[in-house]
């Protein structure tokens, strides 16, 4: 099947043969919009840029990673700009505000920091810590992935039987990958889908398995002469297929 522009990032992140296609775009798509924030493109001069910005902030792994980019300045105005729009939010938040009546029940039970939150200054900033501008763009982004990735895989026998041999996924994004096949897929598609991913993902959780143990058995002087096999490297591969991203990476700085 002959590529088309949208297809070509999704059989650019299979033929990378890593352990998760969609880490590989993850990353990349990541790193684009790092890029767009912070990098030599100004764009967070850009007042419809700012505006969003502000308004939706970033999550705290956001931050981090805008903090290792290495853009001070640019930093420093969308901080500016978004602390501004944030605190005259508080201020309106904090004139509203109303406690609410203390029964005695409640005054004998104890707080507890994982229950769904009542207290409307709790909400407001439960709101803030969701909301993130890199990482909304992001799930539009990956949204369409997906819907490329079942495209693909139907329309596609080269591209499916990539798939097929591969080394799988990691588990939070094949997990997405699952879900999605419930809109994605008929029923007999969804039947041969399941059958080939659960093979697969038992196959490289398996492996995985399997290098993080000769990785330890290494370490036994008694097998310090033997091959490593495909070990030297699989506490990174072992982390990344329980949780996606790649543990290794360096943290990604601005190109000046």
């Amino acid at each position: 099947m002959k590529e088309k522009l949208y297809t070509i990032p999704l059989n650019d992140a299979v033929n990378a043969d890593l352990e998760c296609p969609f880490c590989f775009i993850e990353r990349n798509v990541e790193q684009d919009l790092l890029d767009f924030v912070l990098g030599s493109g100004s764009s967070y001069m850009e007042s419809d840029v700012r505006g969003d910005t502000d308004r939706e902030g970033f999550c705290r792994t956001h931050f981090k990673k805008m903090f290792d980019y290495g853009n001070t300045l640019g930093n420093g105005w969308i901080l500016k700009t978004h602390y501004q729009k944030l605190n005259q939010e508080m201020k309106n938040h904090f004139a509203h505000f109303k406690p609410q009546k203390s029964s005695q029940m409640k005054k004998i039970k104890k707080a507890q920091p994982c229950a769904p939150r009542k207290n409307a200054i709790g909400l407001w900033t439960q709101q803030k810590e969701d909301s993130c501008y890199i990482c909304k763009r992001f799930a539009d982004t990956y949204a369409r992935y997906l819907d490329t990735f079942f495209y693909l895989y139907e329309k596609d026998i080269t591209f499916r039987k990539k798939i097929q041999n591969s080394k799988g996924f990691c588990l939070p994004h094949f997990g997405d990958l699952c879900e999605a096949a419930e809109d994605a897929l008929s029923d007999k598609q969804k039947e041969d889908f399941y059958n080939d991913m659960f093979a697969l993902m038992e196959k490289n959780m398996e492996r995985l398995y399997e290098d993080v143990s000769w990785l330890i058995e290494k370490f036994d002087y008694r097998n310090k002469d033997a091959d490593w096999k495909d070990s030297k490297d699989a506490v990174q591969r072992g982390m990344q297929k329980l949780k996606g991203g790649f543990p290794a990476d360096a943290p990604y700085k601005q190109n000046k």
